[in-house]
Protein backbone atom coordinates (compact mmCIF):
# COMPACT_ATOMS: atom_id res chain seq x y z
CA UNK A 1 0.00 0.00 0.00
CA UNK A 2 1.06 3.63 -0.43
CA UNK A 3 2.94 5.37 2.37
CA UNK A 4 0.51 8.39 2.99
CA UNK A 5 3.19 11.45 3.78
CA UNK A 6 0.12 13.47 3.78
CA UNK A 7 -0.75 12.30 7.34
CA UNK A 8 2.67 13.04 8.87
CA UNK A 9 2.65 16.23 7.77
CA UNK A 10 0.01 18.22 5.62
CA UNK A 11 2.86 21.02 4.23
CA UNK A 12 4.91 18.77 2.43
CA UNK A 13 4.01 19.85 -1.39
CA UNK A 14 6.30 17.55 -3.22
CA UNK A 15 7.97 14.26 -2.88
CA UNK A 16 10.37 11.21 -4.52
CA UNK A 17 8.65 8.20 -4.97
CA UNK A 18 8.71 4.63 -7.16
CA UNK A 19 6.22 3.29 -9.50
CA UNK A 20 4.57 0.23 -7.99
CA UNK A 21 1.53 0.06 -11.30
CA UNK A 22 0.75 1.65 -14.07
CA UNK A 23 -2.79 0.88 -16.13
CA UNK A 24 -5.51 2.65 -17.76
CA UNK A 25 -6.84 3.76 -14.38
CA UNK A 26 -3.81 5.54 -13.22
CA UNK A 27 0.05 5.20 -11.55
CA UNK A 28 0.17 3.77 -7.83
CA UNK A 29 3.56 4.85 -6.02
CA UNK A 30 5.32 3.65 -2.65
CA UNK A 31 5.03 6.74 -1.52
CA UNK A 32 2.71 9.89 -1.75
CA UNK A 33 2.00 13.85 -0.85
CA UNK A 34 -1.62 13.62 -2.68
CA UNK A 35 -4.59 13.32 -0.75
CA UNK A 36 -7.21 10.88 -2.62
CA UNK A 37 -10.97 11.74 -2.57
CA UNK A 38 -12.62 10.56 0.55
CA UNK A 39 -14.36 12.24 3.89
CA UNK A 40 -15.63 15.62 1.61
CA UNK A 41 -12.53 16.76 0.66
CA UNK A 42 -11.70 16.52 -2.94
CA UNK A 43 -8.44 14.39 -4.29
CA UNK A 44 -5.29 16.42 -5.19
CA UNK A 45 -3.69 17.23 -8.61
CA UNK A 46 -0.54 18.03 -9.47
CA UNK A 47 2.25 16.29 -11.30
CA UNK A 48 4.69 13.31 -11.77
CA UNK A 49 7.94 14.20 -13.47
CA UNK A 50 10.08 11.26 -14.38
CA UNK A 51 13.82 10.85 -14.25
CA UNK A 52 14.16 12.15 -17.98
CA UNK A 53 12.29 15.31 -17.54
CA UNK A 54 9.15 13.93 -18.79
CA UNK A 55 6.13 15.32 -16.89
CA UNK A 56 2.71 13.90 -16.58
CA UNK A 57 -0.23 15.65 -15.58
CA UNK A 58 -2.35 14.28 -12.20
CA UNK A 59 -5.78 15.48 -12.40
CA UNK A 60 -7.28 13.46 -9.63
CA UNK A 61 -6.29 11.26 -6.54
CA UNK A 62 -8.80 8.30 -5.36
CA UNK A 63 -8.15 5.12 -3.05
CA UNK A 64 -7.22 2.37 -5.24
CA UNK A 65 -7.34 -1.71 -4.03
CA UNK A 66 -3.82 -1.49 -4.37
CA UNK A 67 -3.00 2.29 -3.05
CA UNK A 68 -3.56 5.77 -3.99
CA UNK A 69 -4.38 6.05 -7.48
CA UNK A 70 -2.94 9.22 -9.35
CA UNK A 71 -4.97 9.91 -12.16
CA UNK A 72 -3.25 10.71 -15.24
CA UNK A 73 -4.23 12.45 -18.03
CA UNK A 74 -3.24 11.55 -21.36
CA UNK A 75 -1.16 8.33 -21.53
CA UNK A 76 0.37 7.01 -19.02
CA UNK A 77 3.00 4.84 -21.38
CA UNK A 78 5.71 6.65 -20.31
CA UNK A 79 6.35 5.46 -16.49
CA UNK A 80 6.87 1.83 -15.65
CA UNK A 81 7.00 -0.26 -12.06
CA UNK A 82 10.22 0.67 -10.71
CA UNK A 83 10.82 4.11 -12.04
CA UNK A 84 11.60 6.84 -9.74
CA UNK A 85 9.40 9.69 -9.79
CA UNK A 86 8.99 13.48 -8.26
CA UNK A 87 5.37 13.80 -6.70
CA UNK A 88 4.63 17.60 -7.18
CA UNK A 89 1.07 18.84 -5.31
CA UNK A 90 -0.80 21.86 -7.21
CA UNK A 91 -0.05 23.12 -3.37
CA UNK A 92 -2.23 26.60 -3.62
CA UNK A 93 -5.31 24.03 -4.42
CA UNK A 94 -4.69 22.00 -2.00
CA UNK A 95 -3.83 24.72 0.78
CA UNK A 96 -7.31 25.81 0.12
CA UNK A 97 -8.59 22.24 0.69
CA UNK A 98 -6.92 22.40 4.18
CA UNK A 99 -8.37 26.21 5.25
CA UNK A 100 -12.04 25.06 4.07
CA UNK A 101 -11.51 22.03 5.77
CA UNK A 102 -10.76 23.49 8.71
CA UNK A 103 -13.46 25.95 8.62
CA UNK A 104 -15.56 22.89 8.52
CA UNK A 105 -14.66 22.08 11.90
CA UNK A 106 -15.26 25.46 13.29
CA UNK A 107 -18.43 25.24 11.64
CA UNK A 108 -19.23 22.20 13.34
CA UNK A 109 -18.36 23.80 16.74
CA UNK A 110 -20.29 26.46 15.93
CA UNK A 111 -23.61 24.97 15.22
CA UNK A 112 -24.86 22.09 17.37
CA UNK A 113 -26.53 19.47 16.08
CA UNK A 114 -25.49 16.09 14.29
CA UNK A 115 -24.39 16.11 10.98
CA UNK A 116 -26.30 14.32 8.34
CA UNK A 117 -23.63 15.50 5.10
CA UNK A 118 -20.83 17.23 3.98
CA UNK A 119 -18.43 18.40 1.46
CA UNK A 120 -15.62 20.94 0.86
CA UNK A 121 -14.34 22.95 -2.85
CA UNK A 122 -11.81 24.60 -4.48
CA UNK A 123 -12.86 27.78 -1.84
CA UNK A 124 -16.23 26.53 -0.77
CA UNK A 125 -17.82 24.47 1.70
CA UNK A 126 -21.07 23.03 3.39
CA UNK A 127 -22.21 20.94 5.85
CA UNK A 128 -25.77 19.64 6.65
CA UNK A 129 -27.13 19.29 10.49
CA UNK A 130 -30.05 17.73 11.79
CA UNK A 131 -31.73 20.83 13.18
CA UNK A 132 -35.88 19.74 12.51
CA UNK A 133 -36.74 22.74 14.22
CA UNK A 134 -34.07 25.21 14.64
CA UNK A 135 -33.39 28.80 12.65
CA UNK A 136 -30.16 29.27 11.85
CA UNK A 137 -28.92 33.08 11.28
CA UNK A 138 -26.02 32.94 8.68
CA UNK A 139 -24.34 36.48 10.22
CA UNK A 140 -24.46 34.70 13.86
CA UNK A 141 -22.62 32.08 12.29
CA UNK A 142 -20.31 33.57 10.60
CA UNK A 143 -19.22 36.22 13.20
CA UNK A 144 -18.41 33.13 15.67
CA UNK A 145 -16.54 31.01 12.93
CA UNK A 146 -14.48 34.51 12.39
CA UNK A 147 -14.07 35.21 15.96
CA UNK A 148 -12.81 31.27 16.39
CA UNK A 149 -10.21 32.35 13.41
CA UNK A 150 -9.01 35.47 14.79
CA UNK A 151 -8.35 33.68 17.87
CA UNK A 152 -5.58 31.70 16.41
CA UNK A 153 -6.08 28.49 17.67
CA UNK A 154 -3.83 25.46 17.00
CA UNK A 155 -4.54 22.70 15.12
CA UNK A 156 -3.33 19.11 16.13
CA UNK A 157 -3.81 15.67 14.58
CA UNK A 158 -3.33 13.05 17.33
CA UNK A 159 -4.63 9.32 17.82
CA UNK A 160 -6.03 7.19 19.80
CA UNK A 161 -7.01 3.36 20.08
CA UNK A 162 -10.45 2.36 18.50
CA UNK A 163 -11.05 1.89 22.37
CA UNK A 164 -10.62 5.21 23.19
CA UNK A 165 -13.13 6.68 20.53
CA UNK A 166 -15.45 3.65 21.78
CA UNK A 167 -15.42 5.56 25.28
CA UNK A 168 -16.42 9.08 23.89
CA UNK A 169 -18.75 8.18 21.19
CA UNK A 170 -20.02 12.27 21.54
CA UNK A 171 -16.88 12.56 19.74
CA UNK A 172 -18.69 10.95 16.31
CA UNK A 173 -20.76 14.00 14.64
CA UNK A 174 -21.62 12.16 11.42
CA UNK A 175 -24.99 10.27 11.62
CA UNK A 176 -23.95 7.93 8.36
CA UNK A 177 -20.42 7.86 8.09
CA UNK A 178 -18.25 6.56 11.06
CA UNK A 179 -14.66 6.47 11.21
CA UNK A 180 -12.36 3.84 9.34
CA UNK A 181 -11.66 0.80 11.92
CA UNK A 182 -9.75 -2.23 11.82
CA UNK A 183 -6.17 -0.70 12.35
CA UNK A 184 -6.82 -0.24 16.07
CA UNK A 185 -6.11 3.68 15.90
CA UNK A 186 -8.28 6.45 14.99
CA UNK A 187 -7.20 9.70 13.88
CA UNK A 188 -9.03 12.92 15.90
CA UNK A 189 -8.20 16.49 14.74
CA UNK A 190 -7.98 18.48 18.04
CA UNK A 191 -8.23 22.49 17.58
CA UNK A 192 -7.43 23.92 20.99
CA UNK A 193 -10.84 23.60 23.31
CA UNK A 194 -12.78 24.78 20.17
CA UNK A 195 -13.14 21.11 18.68
CA UNK A 196 -12.36 17.54 18.41
CA UNK A 197 -13.34 14.74 16.33
CA UNK A 198 -12.35 12.42 13.78
CA UNK A 199 -10.85 13.26 10.64
CA UNK A 200 -8.48 11.85 7.96
CA UNK A 201 -8.42 15.07 5.95
CA UNK A 202 -5.77 17.92 5.30
CA UNK A 203 -6.06 21.17 7.70
CA UNK A 204 -3.64 24.26 8.37
CA UNK A 205 -1.72 24.45 11.68
CA UNK A 206 -3.72 27.44 13.02
CA UNK A 207 -7.10 28.40 12.74
CA UNK A 208 -5.53 32.47 11.62
CA UNK A 209 -4.19 30.58 8.51
CA UNK A 210 -7.86 29.90 7.35
CA UNK A 211 -8.69 33.67 6.65
CA UNK A 212 -12.23 35.78 6.85
CA UNK A 213 -15.39 33.35 5.72
CA UNK A 214 -18.70 34.33 4.42
CA UNK A 215 -21.84 32.15 4.91
CA UNK A 216 -23.54 32.79 1.78
CA UNK A 217 -26.49 30.93 2.34
CA UNK A 218 -28.58 28.41 4.93
CA UNK A 219 -30.89 26.01 3.11
CA UNK A 220 -33.53 23.75 3.66
CA UNK A 221 -32.66 20.26 2.70
CA UNK A 222 -36.13 18.14 3.64
CA UNK A 223 -37.90 18.26 7.22
CA UNK A 224 -34.76 18.07 9.02
CA UNK A 225 -31.17 19.07 7.48
CA UNK A 226 -30.37 22.75 7.59
CA UNK A 227 -27.45 23.26 5.06
CA UNK A 228 -24.44 25.75 5.99
CA UNK A 229 -22.83 26.96 2.44
CA UNK A 230 -19.45 28.80 3.19
CA UNK A 231 -16.93 30.61 0.98
CA UNK A 232 -13.77 32.26 1.40
CA UNK A 233 -14.73 36.16 1.63
CA UNK A 234 -11.99 36.99 -1.23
Amino acid sequence: MTEELFRQDAYLRDCEATVVSVDDGGVVLDRSVFYPTGGGQPGDSGTLRTASGAELRVTDTRKGEDGILHIIEGDAAALSPGDTVTATLDWERRHRHMRMHTCMHLLCAVVEGDVTGGGLGDGKGRIDFDLPNTALDKEHIAAEINRLIAEDHTVTPRWVDETELDAHPELVRTMSVQPPRGTGRIRLLEIGDVDLQPCGGTHVAQTGEIGTIVVRKIENKGKQNRRVNITFDE
